[in-house]
């Protein structure tokens, strides 16, 4: 017993008071410390993950930190052999052979953009046709050319010119890339002419990407391969059909009324197609006659099919043309971007070595 403020108190009694006090402070120091998590630190680095040798996060209000060089390393498909690109030389060179010249500035600023984040998320998921490289030069990838390569594709007057204007839409977008709630764009997709929408994700790449949903995509009717026509021979028609689907009992009489468009897209291609008894996408379709796009109309003849095309690629992003006609009407590459892929910000990468 000891006596408090005239008091007498057991010792054990005020022991069991202080565990009392002390349980107390130390769930509200636990709570406010897992709070400071979840509330206070979490949206300031709302993801980090490591490739490799490479980590990258997004620091909100600061931008992309990503711990390693600007060096690209890509496989060359042509020499066989794996280069390194200082990044920004290799998006003017991205730039240069995915879209044509003489776009607008806005429109090849954007596709700067674009290009530039998709290289991220090859740094972030690596090709696996790049041989040990990150990313390829190819279609499988994005296709790059040398400044030497392009220019012996334009003439001499224009060279210079169609170079620099390349070099300014890469300068004046240095270093930015597309974000999505604190991601890099893991899927940047662009393609060359839409049929006025483009596609959602899901219904050409199966995936469900949330900024990849069908827009508008107004004017491109300028474009010479809007509208295309493939004519068809039956018999070829017919063989394609059977090496791909043996099963299915088709001849040339029946032709007509053994085909039939199912359904469509939001953006107007053909979502299913019934041949016979199988149904297969339009997609599917688009690749078994090699045909511009998967938004197609089919007339019969008699000895023939004349499928009728229109938009040029598979219509999921960024239509490079449509890009072109906002950038022609005033519209800058972030409206542009930001009209393409849903949702997304622009952000600048830095380097922590």
């Amino acid at each position: 017993m000891i006596r408090i403020g005239g008091k007498l108190v057991h010792i054990r009694e005020m022991l069991n008071k202080f565990k009392v006090i002390f349980a107390m402070t130390g769930f509200i120091i636990c709570f406010l410390v897992l709070f400071c998590v979840i509330f206070v630190i979490k949206p300031n680095i709302i993801n980090q993950y490591k490739i490799d040798d490479h980590s990258i996060k997004y620091i909100k209000g600061e931008g992309i930190e990503v711990k390693g060089t600007d060096k690209v390393k890509m496989y060359d498909t042509k020499k066989q052999q794996i280069v390194e690109l200082n990044l920004e030389d290799y998006v003017a060179g991205v730039v240069a052979a995915e879209m044509p010249a003489d776009f607008g500035d806005e429109a090849l600023k954007a596709q700067a953009v674009a290009a530039r984040t998709f290289y991220f998320s090859r740094r972030l998921s690596p090709c696996e046709e790049a041989h040990g490289a990150e990313i390829c030069n190819s279609t499988h990838c994005q296709v790059y050319m040398s400044k030497e390569d392009r220019m012996n594709n334009w003439s001499k007057s224009e060279g210079e010119k169609n170079w620099n204007r390349i070099l300014n839409a890469v300068n004046s977008t240095k270093e930015e890339v597309l974000v999505y709630e604190g991601e890099i764009a893991k899927h940047p997709q662009f393609f060359a002419i839409s049929s006025g929408k483009t596609e959602n994700s899901e219904d050409v790449f199966a995936d469900n990407v949330p900024y990849l949903k069908s827009t508008d995509s107004h004017g491109e009717e300028i474009a010479k391969k809007f509208e295309t026509v493939t004519e068809v021979k039956n018999g070829e028609f017919l063989s394609k059909i059977k090496k791909k689907y043996p099963k299915v009992k088709l001849d040339e009489k029946n032709l007509k009324s053994s085909i039939s468009i199912l359904s469509r897209t939001d953006g107007g291609g053909v979502k299913e197609i019934k041949i016979d008894s199988i149904t297969i996408s339009g997609v599917e379709f688009r690749k078994i006659f090699n045909i511009n796009s998967a938004n197609f109309t089919l007339e019969f003849g008699s000895s023939s099919i004349k499928i009728d095309c229109k938009g040029y690629g598979h219509g999921v992003g960024m239509s490079q043309w449509g890009a072109n006609v906002m950038a022609k009407e005033g519209k800058g590459y972030t409206e542009i971007l930001k009209h393409y892929y849903n949702g997304i910000e622009i952000e600048k990468i830095k380097y922590n070595n």
